[in-house]
């Protein structure tokens, strides 16, 4: 993995809006509807390619494809793993927390959402519109989607072709992600989430094996404490996340940590987060990952301080950090000077090799909706690119 040896280099967390021609195909496609799969394939490639040349002329150094086959970071693997059944519209036993259920029931899933109702009543219906019915697992899950990770590798390859940047990564979601509250078949959670991890090791190692960085997706690290209701212990919590994490652990098994890298976020809606997870609670499991880079949210209000608890947990000499130092969650292009400073905070306790500039979040929830608008993303990427590059004279000026 490249790191920061002359200046600060720049990267962001992988998912970027979707042109309209690729997001009426993707939505049609969730919908249950007919859709031409050479036209939709067709429509990627070029998005991805277009979307390739614009990470680099924006001053991005580690890019992504976007991942605009995606119809999501997470819904994805409906397509990539066996064993599970999708569930009639209408079925009682979806999951409140499901994107397909009604507002009034998913309003009750989250503790935040509980302690500000009136502002999610009104936020939550227009920034994350139904999806498809969940799917159970009713069945042993292995994955199945080679063709469709083959193609993704090809289009990201092809639209690398004569791109000047220094490295190239594919996000791929954490077993601990997969599949909440949908087992019916495996005897119990850690035989289910290993399964899933088994199976999500196919995706990992062709992803390394093609030249890529794997960037591991596990919000789920910090976002599923407000989940659950009522609030488990802290201790209780932190075991089942151990677990999850020994479960992508055993699906990383093999590959060189080197050319893997880790995100962690909490939840990309734009609300209070006034019961967000403190990072010093979860930070040494996070730092249990078998990956050399960490990507963690730091630029939104709620979690902007956390840079300072790395002057008391001692990030591992091999490793390396990529704070988000620009946010999804607000439409303000952070000023370069801003950017700056917080890239400079960071190497000051880390040391100025072992921090790549980042973003928080990815910009676009897949198909469905986009956290901000493209030219606001696109200023954002800009902006990370100016003040990786005043903090890089600063801290490279002897």
């Amino acid at each position: 993995m490249k790191t920061s040896t002359n200046r600060v280099l720049t990267t962001h967390v992988g998912s970027i809006p979707r042109p309209a021609s690729v997001r009426e195909l993707l939505r049609a496609r969730l919908q249950g509807q007919p859709v031409d799969a050479e036209e939709l394939a067709r429509r990627v490639r070029s998005a991805v390619a277009d979307v390739v040349r614009k990470q680099a002329e924006s001053g991005i150094d580690v890019v992504s494809d976007g991942e605009m086959s995606k119809t999501s970071f997470l819904g994805y693997t409906d397509e990539r793993l066996t064993g599970f059944t999708p569930m009639a519209p209408g079925d009682p036993n979806v999951p409140a927390s499901n994107t397909s259920g009604s507002w009034a029931r998913r309003l009750d899933t989250r503790r935040e959402w509980r302690a500000f109702r009136e502002y999610y009543e009104t936020y939550l219906p227009a920034a994350m519109p139904p999806s498809a019915p969940p799917s159970v697992c009713t069945g042993p899950i292995a994955y199945k989607g080679q063709d469709l990770l083959r193609r993704d590798i090809a289009n990201f390859k092809a639209a690398l072709q004569g791109v000047g940047v220094q490295e190239a990564f594919l996000p791929a979601v954490a077993p601990g992600m997969v599949g909440r509250d949908q087992n019916q078949y495996y005897p119990t959670e850690e035989a289910y989430r290993f399964a899933i991890a088994e199976a999500l090791k196919t995706e990992y190692k062709a992803i390394v094996d093609a030249g890529f960085i794997l960037q591991i997706d596990d919000p789920g690290l910090g976002e599923t404490w407000d989940m659950i209701i009522p609030a488990p212990s802290l201790t209780d919590y932190r075991k089942t996340q151990a677990m999850n994490i020994d479960a992508l652990n055993h699906a990383l098994a093999g590959l060189p940590e080197d050319r893997v890298r880790y995100h962690l976020c909490w939840g990309s809606w734009q609300g209070p987060h006034e019961g967000d997870l403190a990072l010093k609670d979860i930070v040494d499991l996070m730092l249990r990952v078998k990956a050399q880079a960490y990507s963690v949210e730091a630029a939104t209000p709620r979690h902007s301080y956390e840079w300072r608890i790395w002057k008391d947990v001692k990030l591992p000499d091999d490793k390396i950090l990529i704070p988000g130092v620009i946010a999804h969650t607000t439409a303000v292009v952070e000023h370069p000077e801003t950017i700056a400073e917080r890239l400079v905070n960071f190497a000051g306790v880390v040391g100025r090799n072992r921090v790549i500039a980042g973003a928080d979040c990815g910009f676009a929830q897949g198909a469905m909706y986009q956290r901000q608008h493209p030219t606001v993303m696109w200023a954002k990427f800009r902006a990370l690119a100016a003040g990786a590059e005043l903090a890089s004279r600063r801290l490279w000026a002897t």
